[in-house]
């Protein structure tokens, strides 16, 4: 617009159209045209896998989750899991899905450089991590990623992104994860039986065909999982990627091990005694209690032992017993917080006054420290700061 602008002032009797069009025919400041190529694929030969964020509604909820999807690149058979986060241990649950749903294993799977399974190098030369490499070699196929930048190779996988945002997702919401991949799935089930313009054919029956190219999954597929060492807390909880999963009181303390696999929470303690819990992955910081781990109403969990800063009251005046006893049933604060506050005021003022004060406090049934502590500085004041008049005065 500019050069119109200054060819005009000029003299140059010319519209905008006739300069963009003189400047396309002489192949000014236009991109030179690459021909499109095409990836050919036998039956059997490579699926493609691939991720990418999208927003969900789950239980209410907006989350940014990943979208993680397997394509095989003959049939067109898609395949796709949503979930929060998207780690090894979520990658190689999702393949193991994929595969069974496919009902056999390809000769490799194409990835996107993603540092889930690139272990270093890119393109031709990637080295997969070890364990993703045994994962693939338990199925029969190997990893391979394409160039950086290369995104044409993964097109089998890459375009149906667009597909599930704008058509499974929009205008959806779920009850729960495993409500939005049952939703996945069914739907997953009706794209592949539907027909494909831009392959003019039915992912479905081609997919008859390749399926008997596909290698045959092991008669026995081992759980995908991951181990966590734990101790539980004073709270007889185990934390498990940040959400906290109830186990017996008497484990308090205990080393145990946390077993996570897709669906479940097992805790360990031994050989016998085991906990289940479903597992959960939103929202973070919650609490997942089982009932019988859970105290009659009233009861809370007691404590076997008693606290540190009331041994530390007792031991050092031992005629506090009975007003400690009564404090911790009938203070309106904390017991831990009352016995750590009780604790200093006998620390930071004169024995005798303290002790006088608490007598009185408890001939009056007086829990409430703060005026517990004024009666202390009354007490203090009148006791040691008396100053007789100089004769000068």
């Amino acid at each position: 617009m500019r050069v119109h602008e200054e060819l005009t002032a000029a003299g140059a009797a010319l519209s905008y159209g006739a300069l963009t069009g003189f400047c396309r025919r002489q192949g000014i400041g236009q991109t030179p045209i690459v021909p499109a190529g095409q990836y050919h694929f036998e039956p059997g030969e490579e699926m493609q896998h691939d991720t990418s964020p999208h927003e969900v509604v789950v239980d209410g909820r907006k989350y940014k989750a990943q979208t993680a999807s397997a394509v095989l690149c003959y049939s067109r058979m898609l395949f796709f899991q949503i979930s929060p986060t998207f780690q090894r241990f979520d990658c190689k649950a999702f393949l193991t899905d994929a595969l069974q749903y496919m009902g056999g294993a390809p000769e490799r799977v194409m990835i996107d450089n993603t540092h889930v399974v690139v272990l270093r190098g890119t393109g031709r030369e990637m080295i997969p991590v070890p364990e993703m490499e045994v994962f693939g070699e338990r199925f029969g196929f190997r990893f391979v990623a394409h160039a950086i930048g290369d995104a044409n190779r993964s097109a089998r996988v890459e375009r149906p992104f667009h597909f599930i945002e704008n058509n499974f997702l929009a205008g959806r919401a779920f009850a729960s994860w495993e409500d939005l991949n049952s939703q996945a799935r069914q739907w997953c089930d009706r794209v592949n039986s539907t027909y494909k313009k831009h392959i003019r054919a039915i992912p479905r029956e081609l997919f008859a065909v390749e399926r008997t190219r596909l290698k045959p999954l092991p008669a026995w597929i081992p759980e995908v999982y991951r181990m966590h060492p734990r101790t539980v807390d004073t709270e007889g909880y185990v934390s498990v990627s940040s959400i906290r999963y109830s186990v017996p009181v008497a484990w308090i303390g205990r080393r145990v091990e946390a077993r996570e696999t897709r669906d479940k929470i097992v805790i360990e303690l031994d050989a016998r005694r085991i906990v289940t819990h479903v597992r959960a992955v939103t929202p973070l910081e919650r609490r997942v209690t089982l009932a019988e781990h859970r105290p009659p109403r009233g009861e809370g969990v007691k404590r076997s032992d008693p606290r540190p800063e009331e041994l530390a009251i007792l031991l050092a005046a031992p005629e506090l017993a009975a007003y400690v006893a009564a404090l911790k049933e009938k203070g309106r604060k904390v017991a831990g917080l009352a016995l750590r506050q009780l604790l200093r005021l006998l620390r930071e003022y004169p024995r005798e006054p303290f002790l006088a004060a608490v007598d009185e406090a408890a001939q009056y049934g007086l829990y409430d420290l703060d005026r517990l502590e004024r009666m202390i500085l009354r007490r203090v004041a009148r006791n040691y700061f008396c100053l007789e008049d100089s004769a000068d005065d």
